[in-house]
């Protein structure tokens, strides 16, 4: 399924947000700053990546799971659902 220009752009730009954290990540490895403020840092990227996961799955519950339970393929949307569940939990 195709997604709309509004929807990518967002998801582009908070995947470049994460990629600037990486980036000031290593600047601070780099320049051996302060352990405390190396974690402080790590922390905010996992919860933009946390941001981004919450987004991307919103959307798929949206348009991919509604579409498929629409047209008969629950049992294909429940399953895509359980098996990212199932990865989660490893986390």
């Amino acid at each position: 399924m195709k997604h709309d220009h509004t929807y990518k752009a967002r998801a582009i730009r908070r995947l470049r947000v994460v990629a600037g954290q990486i980036k000031g990540l290593e600047k601070m490895v780099e320049a051996d700053t302060y352990c405390i403020d190396i974690l402080h840092q790590f922390l905010a990227i996992r919860e933009a990546l946390s941001s981004f996961e919450d987004f991307i799955f919103e959307n798929h519950l949206y348009t991919h799971v509604v579409k498929q339970m629409k047209s008969g393929e629950s049992k294909k949307a429940v399953n895509e659902i359980l098996s990212i569940y199932r990865l989660s939990k490893r986390k």
